[in-house]
Formats: C-alpha cells, structure tokens, sequence
C-alpha cells in the first residue's frame, strides 16, 4: 500500500494538504529574484541622482562663470569661405604669414590656385572684383572694347574677309559653285601688367587701416593708367599693341591690316569754312553694320574744340549726357574722353570713330598675384601687383581715324 500524503491543519482545525518540494523550490527562486530586480531597481536610481547630481552642479558653475564674463567671445561663429579668406589674406598681407592661406579653397573661378612658388597669393575675390570694376569704369578702351577671359597665354580672332558668293538660279539652269570664304588668325598674346604698391610697416600694424581696399585703389589707379596708355600707343612689345600704332592709309586706298582715314584738309587744324565737315565725313566713312554700335575716342583738347562746332543751321554738334553716367554724344554718337589720345597737331590722328567691340579685342587672365616684399624698401612693405593681359585690333574696318592734315 502506498502511505498516505501529509496533511497540514488550517486555521479552523480542517486539514490541508502539505506543498510539494517542487513549488516549494519555485516560490523560493520567485522571492529571490524579485528581491534581485528590487537591489538592481534601487542602485540604478541611486546613479541616476548622483549623475544628474553632477550635471547641475556644472551647469551652475558655467552659469557663474557666464555671469563673471560678459564680454567673453561666443563658443561657436558660423564662417563662410569668403569671410575666411578675407582673414587670412589681411593676415598675409600685414604680417607676411601664409599659414592661413594654405587650407583655403575659394569659390570663384579663376581665384582658385594658390601661387607658393614664387612667394605670392592670389587677392582674394572681393578685392579682385573691386580693381576690375575699377578698370571698367575708368576713361579707357577697356569701356568700349570687347574684353574676354582667358585660361591660356595667348588668345586667337578669327576672322572671315570674304562672303559666300550667292547667286539667282532657274529651274534647269547649273548652279555655279560659291566661293570659299578666307579666314584670318589674329594671335592677341599676354603680357603681364605689375604695381608695386608700398605701405609702412607701422600702418600695416594699425588694425583699424583697411588694407584690403587701399591695395585694391593703388593697384587699380596703377592697372588703369598702364592699360589705357597701351591700348592706344602700345607697340607690341611686352605690352598689348595699340591700334594708332597699326598701318595707317587713305580710307579710299583702304585694305586689310591698315586703318583707314579722313583728313581734315587742314595742316594741325579742321578746316577753316567748314569745320564740321570732317566730323561728318569721319561718320560716314565708317561701314554701316559698324555705325550702330560706334562711338567717338578723344582726349579732353580736342573735345574741348569739338564741342564748339556748330552744322551749317547754328546747331552744336556736341551734346551733353542727359543723365549722370550717360556719356556726352557727337552727332548722335557717344564719346570716350581718353587721355591718351593725342592732341591736335600737324599729322595727328586725334579722332577715332568706330566699333570698338568689334575692332578692338582685350584678352585677361583672371587671376591677379601679390607678392609681400618686407626687405627691398624697410621700413616700408612692398606689394608686388601682377596680372596678365593683351589687346589688338581684331577688326581693321570697325575703326576709321581723323587726320589733321592736307593729305
């Protein structure tokens, strides 16, 4: 016979049945696991307080140190690329330091390279832009030409001289073959163009000079007077070629690679019963594909002279720009005071009419070098300016010449 299970008596004296060994040993790994989880439960929020502790007691002695320091500099500045130059190319120039210079990319195109070799940077693009709106703006052919840019040492036109022959045809009648058109290269090559600037050391070190935009007017003012003067007496030679320095020939004996020109049938002088004749004469000689886009280049003596004409009703020829930046017009047509221009006298071609975006070509690189020169001129620092350029005539018959003479 099995024995019978041990009974336990309850609280009213009924008897109940003993627990199994089995759930005694589950309830008991119950308790000690809950009793586990409850420790775990009371160490993770005793290290929640003590670090959330920590973090406002620093965050207190921030505050105070804040509080003590108001004119301390923010923790963070967002910089652009621009702005960062700007830093660094005030930083080369006052104090010859490079270093900042080295991590740079800028984003203009053209001002892009960094030129270590020879101990020269790039100006950075606001300063690039401020002496080329210089340029443009200042009394030169520059205004009136047409500029490109270039990435190479040389910059070719080229040119059609001929038109493709046409003709009528019938209906059964042959077809004659056209012409081929003749093309000319016209090579307009680069030279380079310097300004050597100088400023004291003592005013390098005056942080409230603004270095940037006194280079950009020296340099500028430098560039202006250099090209202007080149454009029209330029020989060729290391500089761009002038276009009064081409072949010159009667306008009717006109051919290619010469200008040609209108005299005034007066030694040094217009002619004395009609002076305005030969301003009338200089228009029309020009082409009328070229007259719609054809402007007048003189210097202020001859304007001087020429504003004084009157047409055979007593009407002046010159009138005034009716607007602040409008130029003055010679019978209809604008006029460039360039002072490079050569003054009325026995021989001189002193007026040039004509299509100067289409006679006359400029070609630049875009980029422009400083060199920093601490030692040639102490106390003073040199600034060593450069950038190239050339020009040409790239049209012989968009300019046609005035000649103060008989013949």
């Amino acid at each position: 016979m099995t024995d019978p299970v041990p009974q336990a008596s309850g609280p009213s004296g009924t008897d109940l049945p003993m627990a199994h060994p089995v759930e005694l040993k589950a309830e008991q790994d119950l308790t000690h696991a809950m009793v586990g989880f409850a420790q775990d439960l009371d160490a993770f929020q005793t290290e929640i307080t003590r670090k959330l502790s920590q973090t406002e007691e620093r965050l207190t002695m921030l505050d105070r140190k804040t509080a003590l320091s108001p004119a301390r500099p923010v923790l963070a500045r967002t910089e652009t690329g621009p702005s960062l130059h700007l830093k660094a190319f005030d930083t080369y120039l006052r104090r010859g330091d490079d270093a900042p210079m080295r991590g740079l990319e800028l984003e203009a195109k053209g001002l892009n390279t960094q030129v270590a070799a020879d101990g020269g940077y790039l100006v950075d693009p606001e300063t690039a832009q401020a002496i080329r709106s210089v340029l443009h703006a200042t009394a030169s052919i520059r205004a009136i030409a047409s500029v490109v840019t270039v990435e190479s040492t040389s910059f070719d036109v080229l040119v059609d001289h001929s038109d493709v022959s046409t003709g009528w045809a019938s209906e059964t009648g042959a077809v004659a073959e056209s012409d081929t058109p003749k093309i000319d290269r016209i090579p307009i090559r680069l030279h380079e163009l310097s300004a050597m600037p100088k400023a004291s050391q003592r005013l390098l070190d005056d942080s409230a000079f603004d270095i940037e935009g006194w280079l950009a007017g020296r340099i500028a003012a430098k560039f202006a007077r250099a090209e202007a003067a080149a454009f029209i007496h330029g020989d060729g030679q290391d500089k761009p070629k002038g276009f009064l320095t081409h072949d010159t020939v009667e306008d009717g004996d006109w051919e290619w690679g010469h200008l040609g020109y209108i005299v005034t049938g007066a030694d040094g002088d217009f002619a004395s019963n009609n002076a305005s004749d030969a301003i009338v004469d200089l228009v029309y000689a020009l082409g009328a594909t070229y007259r719609a886009n054809a402007a007048f280049v003189m210097n202020s003596k001859t304007a001087g002279a020429v504003r004084k004409m009157k047409d055979a009703d007593g009407r002046f020829l010159w009138s005034d720009g009716l607007a602040a930046a409008e130029p003055a017009r010679l019978m209809g047509y604008p006029v460039l005071v360039a002072e490079d221009m050569p003054d009325i006298a026995s021989d001189s071609f002193a007026i040039a009419f004509g299509d100067f975006a289409a006679g006359y070509t400029i070609a630049e690189r875009p980029d422009m070098r400083v060199l920093r020169d601490p030692f040639s001129a102490k106390p003073h620092v040199l600034f060593y300016a450069t950038k190239r350029v050339g020009g040409d005539v790239s049209d012989f018959k968009a300019i046609k010449l005035l000649k103060f003479g008989e013949l």
